[in-house]
């Protein structure tokens, strides 16, 4: 009886929907270039600022459980054991659902290893998870403490799967519904973090506009995807990416209104009047608007958060080639040479 069932299901794959697989083709595709956008701010940036430790770790233990939710599915573990009898172009076919959630998986853990290489911390201040323009900067001890709740979780998932697995495969549906609900929950607070972080920051930082502009409009046909192929039944798979596009298009709204009142703000600066000689400019030359090498605020200079860090980076680069010791900043004199006046 088992394997006429079984061979019922595996001839649902052979039979196959052009229409579905092309869209399903579509979404993987789609679902990967909506990540390089991200990645490529992060290190084009060359680094995670505006980006939520917390937002980092909910979104990458909400993917992993989701990729191992539908992993542990009923369907999806049929759908694997069908390879064995359908052809390869069939069996690639019906997993494409599986593939999906491991892209997900795979791009989103990229951004959190993104994160953590680029991220930067202050030492100086208590932590919290704002910038310059909004409070204290992230400490290097949240990084430390997303790394590992983040690896901890994953070994939780593979340790307790491979238990079940081995001792009580017939709780593996138990198992995978709480890794669904699991994933739901992570989802649904994912982006509390995120939009609060740009929302006292006031921009977006290296968070990617293209990304979400992708991924939300992709996150509903994507759910409409899993529901055509799992319906009511996969509800703990298809749920997760009805919540996290709501929010994500939240974060959107967010995003480019923040982006339209910066732009807005450098086209309100008065330009210079052809023929007359700038005000700004002192009687030794000077111009008051430009920062000097060891310029005490230079945030002052700056508009954006790259213009400050270019300002930083030149001031550094002067102060390692200065020859003249009395100009470095923070002392007179060279701390290195003796200024003994006894030597002979």
């Amino acid at each position: 009886m088992d394997s006429l069932w079984r061979e019922d299901l595996c001839e649902e794959l052979r039979d196959l929907s052009v229409v579905n697989l092309i869209v399903s083709i579509l979404i993987l595709v789609g679902m990967l270039i909506s990540y390089l956008p991200q990645h490529a701010r992060i290190i084009q940036r060359g680094t995670s600022e505006g980006i939520s430790p917390y937002f980092v770790l909910l979104g990458t233990t909400s993917a992993t459980s989701a990729f191992a939710n539908i992993l542990l599915l009923p369907q999806s573990r049929q759908d694997v054991a069908c390879c064995k009898e359908l052809e390869t172009f069939h069996c690639v076919a019906g997993l494409l659902g599986i593939a999906q959630l491991g892209v997900q998986w795979i791009c989103f853990t990229f951004i959190f290893v993104l994160f953590l290489v680029f991220f930067r911390y202050n030492n100086e201040q208590d932590g919290g998870e704002l910038g310059a323009d909004g409070g204290a900067e992230p400490k290097w001890q949240t990084a430390l403490l997303v790394a590992s709740l983040t690896l901890v979780h994953g070994l939780v998932v593979i340790v307790v799967t491979g238990i079940l697995t081995t001792i009580a495969p017939e709780h593996l549906s138990i198992w995978a519904n709480v890794l669904g609900v699991m994933a739901a929950l992570l989802a649904a607070v994912q982006y509390i973090p995120q939009i609060w972080t740009t929302y006292h920051l006031k921009h977006v930082g290296s968070l990617s506009i293209p990304m979400m502009c992708i991924q939300t409009p992709g996150g509903f046909v994507f759910a409409a995807s899993l529901f055509a192929r799992l319906g009511w039944a996969g509800w703990s798979s298809w749920g997760i990416f009805v919540l996290t596009a709501t929010m994500q298009g939240a974060l959107l709204y967010m995003a480019i209104y923040y982006e339209i009142q910066a732009r807005n703000l450098r086209g309100l600066k008065p330009l210079p009047i052809q023929g007359l000689p700038p005000s700004h400019l002192h009687a030794n030359g000077f111009d008051d608007d430009v920062p000097g090498r060891y310029t005490s605020h230079p945030e002052h200079y700056a508009e954006t958060p790259e213009q400050l860090q270019n300002i930083l980076e030149r001031q550094e680069s002067d102060a390692a080639a200065e020859t003249a010791p009395l100009l470095r900043p923070g002392g007179i004199g060279d701390p290195h040479r003796n200024y003994d006046t006894n030597r002979g």
